[in-house]
């Protein structure tokens, strides 16, 4: 299983946000109270994410990292916790510059996740080495945090290493709304313009979209990344997947806060999420659900993996099919099974889980 979109710093508001009204704007500010670590901390902090990760079938992640107050450090502490619990990580660094698309500066709290210039992010890119079981991507936080021209610096940077590409895109109206505004386009139009849109580009939510929005995604081959459970703990309305992937996108999931850390719910979600926002059922057939979860989500990561055919490595879990009514088919897998089935995960030919 992949899991293309996670926060891993985030897993510690689990249970700490769940008082009090409020809207994403107002997680976030708390969100913000969790950013700052040293690197010790973070990597054994990391460990134990990875290692729910694992426990759940979860054999690769994207790491989406944006925690820039110490340089490289805990980027590579992501690494090595990773490499230690023996899970694949794609290292997806972001881009982070401004506070809006007006130009206004940094938030206090935001000032630590900037390089200052894309070309500063892209000296500090060129220091993080891959590895085994390591992979480096790149990432535009977003359109709100990246100007036009510095990214395109971050996807020129990406397409020149063959590196996986990712943005949020669209997670809220507020985005779209003053893109409309100041760039005078929607955040999906304003990456067709400045060129950032292709097969490399993984946009991660994708909510808030127009039809036009839609066509240009799937005409670009661009593969879109649900967080499920994330999106409905922050009241994020529910994307058009289905209208996406009938255009041509490629569906993958994400735990993103790892409020849940489960990816047969994140894809299970997928479909039941779109099931309540149609009044229809069957929209994503359980294969389709299935590969979204595996072979997409490696594909975005940048991982010849998610299937078992001769070439492809060597990763794959086992369930507990107790009681023993249960089926080992996709619809039963999507609709019958959770993390918690897991007994063991293999990667690489390695096991690193037996239960």
């Amino acid at each position: 299983l992949a899991n293309v979109h996670s926060h891993a710093f985030q897993r510690l508001l689990r249970g700490e946000v769940e008082s009090g009204a409020g809207d994403f704007w107002e997680w976030r500010n708390r969100m913000y109270r969790f950013t700052e670590w040293d690197a010790a901390d973070y990597f054994n902090h990391a460990r134990l994410v990875f290692r729910e990760m694992l426990e759940a079938g979860i054999t690769a992640v994207g790491e989406f990292h944006y925690l820039h107050a110490r340089g490289n450090e805990l980027g590579v502490a992501l690494i090595d916790a990773a490499r230690e619990e023996g899970i694949r990580i794609t290292l997806i660094d972001a881009c982070y510059l401004r506070g809006g698309l007006d130009g206004r500066p940094l938030e206090a709290e935001q000032i630590s996740f900037s390089d200052g210039d894309a070309d500063s992010w892209a000296r500090r890119m060129d220091e993080l080495n891959e590895a085994d079981g390591v992979r480096i991507g790149a990432a535009i936080h977003s359109v709100r945090a990246v100007d036009p021209e510095s990214m395109r610096i971050v996807a020129t940077w990406a397409r020149e290493h063959k590196a996986p590409l990712h943005i949020h895109l669209a997670e809220q109206p507020a985005e779209v709304e003053e893109c409309l505004r100041v760039e005078g386009c929607t955040p999906a139009e304003l990456l067709e313009r400045e060129g950032i849109l292709g097969p490399d580009l993984t946009a991660v939510h994708a909510i808030h979209l127009t039809p036009h929005d839609i066509s240009l995604l799937g005409d670009n081959e661009v593969s879109v990344c649900a967080c499920t459970t994330t999106e409905r703990d922050l009241g994020d309305r529910v994307g058009p997947m289905t209208a996406l992937a009938d255009a041509g996108c490629a569906l993958t999931v994400g735990s993103d806060s790892n409020a849940v850390i489960d990816m047969i719910e994140e894809v299970r979600g997928l479909e039941l999420d779109q099931r309540r926002a149609t009044g229809r059922r069957v929209l994503h057939e359980p294969e389709e659900l299935f590969i979204a979860a595996t072979f997409n989500g490696m594909r975005a990561l940048g991982w010849d993996a998610g299937e078992l055919r001769a070439g492809m490595l060597a990763d794959f879990i086992t369930l507990d099919r107790s009681p023993q009514w249960r089926k080992l088919t996709p619809a039963y897998l999507i609709y019958g099974f959770s993390g918690n089935d897991v007994t063991n995960v293999v990667v690489g030919g390695e096991t690193v889980v037996g239960k």
